[in-house]
């Protein structure tokens, strides 16, 4: 009788022993699973997050149309309005040494863009070459054939009232208060069925990830840019390290916004001068911009030289380094300064602690 029990006791414990190892796998399976799905799961979330991660100043899966609209730039005309939500603006000399700039607008609401003013023939080759709707105010004869015979999409304040507005409150002549709207050129847009998406790519090449120049071939420091324009016009940068931006000026003056009160930022600096020349007694310009030239490429405090080639007045320019790769730019806006041949371009940066 003693016998059976101790044998009875000797199954029970070994039936104990081999459930607790049970017990202990199932515990153990359960921690290995755990880790494995959690690590997995971290994994997948740094993966997905790198694959969303969108740029901020464009959306690159948008198929709508840029909007470029050409912004006076005569001193009595400043400050200007809306060029904060451009993501990429244009400068380029006018008659009279007088710049013009045309911001170049996409998928933005914009209340208030402005002042507005006429076209020129070589304005209408970077309007093309972002397949832009084209808002202006006026135009001169070259300019206006060329819209005709290009089949330019265009919004003329001088034929569309609706499309403008004057602002009388600044007391200014005539020709410095025209002013529009993201809503306004829309609704026209859509009310002349102008095609509202676009076939064309994003004219300059974005990364999402912090690009820096200072490694590449001839990059030197660049904390201070100026740009001459003519006697009465000149463009200016002001690298803010702690923002990683520059700060524009022009002529001397921070270039500030009429709504903001804040100066102008830019995160990237393309600066090509092209040779240009007056042909008529007004003295206004044309511009050798088919074909190529070498220019310089400038952000996060650094410049490098670049090369620039234009097949026609639709392709789009392609910026490349002197290596022959195309260049990409900082998620961030740009400032494309078509500056005249010949005016002074100076790139000063501070001596880099040991």
């Amino acid at each position: 009788m003693a016998s059976h029990k101790a044998r009875h006791g000797k199954r029970k414990s070994k039936k104990k022993k081999i459930f607790g190892l049970f017990l202990l796998l199932v515990l153990v399976l359960i921690g290995v699973g755990a880790y494995f799905f959690y690590t997995n799961k971290d994994v997948k979330k740094i993966v997905e997050e790198k694959i969303v991660k969108k740029l901020k100043i464009v959306d690159e899966d948008s198929k709508s149309r840029p909007i470029a609209v050409m912004i006076n730039n005569n001193h009595q005309a400043w400050p200007h309005a809306g060029l904060d939500d451009a993501y990429i603006t244009y400068e380029i000399i006018a008659e009279g040494g007088i710049t013009r700039l045309m911001a170049i607008f996409k998928d933005q609401d914009t209340a208030k863009i402005g002042s507005v003013r006429s076209s020129r023939p070589y304005y209408l080759d970077y309007a093309l070459e972002n397949d832009a709707i084209y808002v202006h105010y006026g135009w001169s004869d070259d300019a206006k054939a060329d819209i005709s015979r290009l089949g330019v999409d265009n919004i003329n304040g001088l034929t569309v009232a609706s499309v403008f507005w004057r602002d009388k409150s600044l007391n200014k002549a005539t020709e410095h208060t025209a002013f529009t709207s993201m809503e306004k050129i829309k609704d026209y847009a859509k009310e002349q069925g102008y095609m509202r998406d676009t076939n064309k790519d994003l004219l300059l090449k974005y990364s999402v990830d912090e690009i820096n120049i200072n490694k590449k071939e001839e990059a030197k420091k660049a904390d201070k840019v100026y740009i001459r324009y003519s006697h009465y016009t000149d463009t200016s940068y002001e690298y803010d390290p702690e923002a990683k931006v520059y700060k524009r000026s022009m002529s001397g003056t921070a270039h500030v916004d009429a709504i903001t009160g804040k100066q102008y930022t830019v995160k990237n600096i393309i600066v090509t001068p092209i040779k240009n020349y007056a042909y008529d007694s007004y003295g206004r310009q044309k511009l050798d911009n088919i074909g190529s030239g070498d220019g310089y490429f400038i952000t996060n405090g650094y410049a490098v030289p670049i090369t620039w080639e234009k097949e026609s007045r639709s392709s789009q320019t392609i910026y490349r380094y002197k290596d022959g790769k195309e260049i990409k730019v900082n998620d961030g806006n740009t400032y494309i300064q078509i500056q005249p041949e010949g005016e002074t371009l100076t790139i000063e940066g501070t001596e880099e602690e040991e």
